[in-house]
């Protein structure tokens, strides 16, 4: 099977993006140059440029003309780039980045519920109602429980009919992949509350704003209140 060079960039980037993020070219004088790139991944030079092109994008290189290509400092990698995260998250598992996350989340999708309950279309309306009903599919066994919660929470970004919140659903996916799981483990359940995400719902489909923020907002607070307690737990341990 022939793989496209798209592929190969996306491979590439995938790979030297994980070993970046796991310090292994950390230092200025340490990533190979583009010979040896294209020699140990098997590609031509158009193609690892393009990854290296994706991977400073991301904040993770820096290269200068006869001055070559370094890995920059950790304080530079762009957080908001899901790929970024998601290598960041397996790197090592970290509750702080965790908890700086969930944060966000409460900055913005309580927010993002004002919206929905004011101006969402009943497109977006109904794919909301889709992942509450996949919800409660996946406590009868039906649906996939981490899937049908995180499809909630993407439908709720969309609803608020605001394209830089919308934006942030591929961040949110990623990130839910592993608070999800953290927090159902540290509630002692393994499914999330189909009641608490039905109250956002049904204050969005009665215009509530109030009541849709109060109701996101004690949503993902009981989420971040959860990582505090890992946190703690994590810091005695």
């Amino acid at each position: 099977m022939v793989i496209s060079s798209q592929s190969l960039t996306q491979q590439i980037v995938s790979e030297l993006g994980q070993s970046i993020v796991r310090g292994k070219y950390s230092g200025k004088n340490t990533f190979p140059i583009e010979a040896d790139l294209c020699e140990e991944f098997g590609v031509s030079r158009s193609v690892l440029r393009e990854a290296v092109k994706m991977l400073t994008s991301k904040g993770l290189l820096r290269a200068r003309p006869r001055q070559g290509t370094w890995v920059q400092d950790e304080q530079a990698w762009n957080l908001l780039d899901p790929d970024v995260l998601r290598w960041l998250l397996d790197r090592k598992f970290s509750i702080e980045l965790l908890s700086e996350f969930t944060e966000i989340r409460l900055a913005i999708e309580p927010q993002a519920a004002v919206f929905a309950a004011q101006r969402a279309t009943d497109e977006q309306k109904q794919a909301i109602a889709d992942s509450l009903a996949r919800m409660q599919a996946a406590e009868r066994g039906d649906d996939d429980a981490l899937q049908s919660d995180i499809a909630f929470h993407v439908a709720l970004l969309k609803a608020s009919d605001n394209r830089f919140f919308s934006q942030l659903k591929d961040l949110v996916e990623t990130a839910l992949r592993i608070s999800i799981r953290l927090t159902n483990q540290y509630k002692g359940v393994a499914l999330a509350s189909v009641e608490d995400h039905k109250k956002v719902f049904d204050a969005i489909m009665a215009g509530d704003s109030a009541a849709a923020h109060a109701a996101s907002y004690e949503l993902v607070k009981e989420a971040n209140d959860l990582i505090a307690k890992a946190k703690e737990k994590s810091a005695n341990s």
